[in-house]
């Protein structure tokens, strides 16, 4: 049964003049909304600007379905990685006013900062983390399982993080260098990150409903609660919280907002008659700093990174984006320099393309090419915990009883694990988590969420005991990243 869920509010266009016109993309509305329907999602909004204009600025579905409440233009959505083209602004703004350089190292504004190697510290350099190419790459296990607000604390763990690839020479996107990002402007500025987003962005750019804070989003009373299918059912989600990693995703905002944020954009930096963004960053955020190995295609010959921003060729055209996803909400930006064009679709499915699919429609329409015959579905299930035990697996039991692998665990760079025993289970405490260690064979586990995991993404790493030459557990393995972390058991 089709879910009614397209009851959208369907705001006329608005231009810059503030008089309402038709718009002059017929039928687009209906295809938004076929969309919506095919993707059994419950609302987005989409904002299209052209050179200092707004061209359409318009919600559908809904912020919140059971209560029926319908998507505007003011409609605040958590962006995700869209926030990383903030933190780059907010550092290049820095840099034009000459309190650091983009080719400085980190450790020259934090104290006693050191990289895994000395190779790292010789050569990464502030514009490396804005670029992916500093192969520190994704350090999950440390940021997520072991989480803590403040930004300098978790990036001092980066001496004993090994880095995920290779140095200087690679792509491999890194939440963390980001977060290493938002602490160097922090002690080169003396603000935290959430000040100089307000004073130097939020404020310029007259961004009234964009926030970092859940309980600011909240106070709105228009904002989106986030949503996800799971078995083919559409299901209410948890809002993330960020922690250290606010720089690299915990922005929220309206299509309203962001038009304003791609017309500074797509006219040099300036809004509403001011500088606020620098002409010489906005060029080096836009040039290809770093190339993703990817092969080429007719309409894409160009893939790679600038600062914040993803660049491509597409349709024929240079095209400038990035996308967010976070839970219960995906969405996309796109900016068309040289056409002075720039598209955001805000939604509140997770882990969807339908904010992609909607971008295309619309980007079609704009530059005249032929439409899609028929865009694909994919939604990603969420990942809901299995609340029953398999038991363990008697043809191949593990080498001790289950009392001899309880016991606290310990990595640094990363923190404690607990593992207790419950009834005929064990499980792993986290600081934020407590979930199950599902028996695979001999000593091999692999974790699972329980009942209160509340987060939609799958913890199901594989764990593995060590055991010493005397036959006692020694130290846990999550093997989670490039190489196993080994969390060495504490008496």
């Amino acid at each position: 049964m089709k879910m009614m869920l397209l009851l959208s509010l369907l705001l006329p266009g608005v231009w810059a003049s503030g008089q309402q016109e038709t718009i002059p993309w017929e039928g687009m509305e209906g295809e938004i909304n076929l969309l919506l329907e095919r993707y059994q999602a419950v609302g987005l909004s989409v904002a299209v600007v052209k050179g200092e204009d707004v061209l359409y600025s318009v919600g559908f579905g809904h912020r919140d379905s059971d209560r029926k409440l319908p998507v505007t233009a003011n409609t605040v959505f958590p962006i995700g990685s869209i926030t990383k083209s903030f933190t780059g602004t907010l550092l290049g703004i820095a840099e034009s006013e000459q309190r650091l350089s983009l080719k400085d190292k980190p450790a020259l504004y934090l104290p006693q900062f050191q990289f895994y190697n000395d190779n790292m510290n010789d050569l990464i350099a502030i514009e490396d983390l804005l670029s992916h190419r500093s192969g520190i790459g994704n350090q999950g296990t440390s940021e997520v399982f072991f989480p803590n607000d403040d930004k300098l604390t978790v990036v001092q763990r980066l001496r004993y993080l090994p880095p995920q690839d290779e140095v200087k020479n690679s792509f491999s996107y890194s939440n963390m260098g980001y977060t290493l990002a938002g602490a160097v402007l922090e002690q080169c500025s003396k603000q935290s990150w959430e000040q100089n987003l307000e004073e130097r962005l939020i404020g310029p750019l007259q961004m009234s409903n964009t926030f970092t804070s859940l309980d600011k989003t909240k106070a709105t009373e228009n904002f989106a609660l986030g949503y996800g299918i799971h078995q083919g059912a559409v299901e209410k989600t948890a809002y993330q919280r960020f922690y250290s990693q606010a720089p690299a995703g915990a922005i929220k905002s309206s299509v309203n907002d962001l038009s304003h944020w791609m017309i500074a954009w797509l006219n040099q930096g300036q809004f509403a008659g001011r500088q606020v963004i620098p002409e010489a960053y906005i060029r080096k955020a836009t040039s290809l700093q770093n190339v993703k190995e990817e092969s080429y295609e007719k309409d894409s010959f160009l893939n790679g990174e600038g600062f914040g921003w993803r660049l491509r060729a597409s349709y024929g055209h240079f095209r400038v984006g990035h996308g967010g996803n976070t839970t219960g909400f995906s969405s996309i930006t796109y900016l068309f320099p040289f056409e002075k064009l720039g598209i955001v679709v805000l939604c509140n499915q997770d882990n969807s393309y339908l904010p992609y699919m909607v971008a295309d429609l619309i980007v079609r329409k704009m530059l005249g090419q032929a439409p899609m015959a028929e865009y694909p579905v994919v939604v990603n299930d969420l990942y809901r915990p299995d609340p029953e035990s398999s038991g363990y697996n008697e043809a191949k039991m593990p080498t001790h009883a289950p009392e001899a692998f309880v016991g606290a665990y310990e990595a640094e760079g990363y923190g404690s694990i607990e593992v207790v025993e419950e009834g005929e289970a064990l499980f792993a405490v986290f600081p934020t988590y407590r979930l199950r260690l599902e028996h695979r064979h001999y000593n091999q586990f692999y974790l699972e969420g329980t009942k209160d995991f509340d987060n939609t993404f799958d913890p199901g790493f594989a764990v593995e005991f060590v055991v010493d030459r005397e036959g006692k557990i020694e130290a846990l393995e999550i093997h989670s990243q490039r190489e196993p972390v080994v969390f060495e058991r504490r008496e």
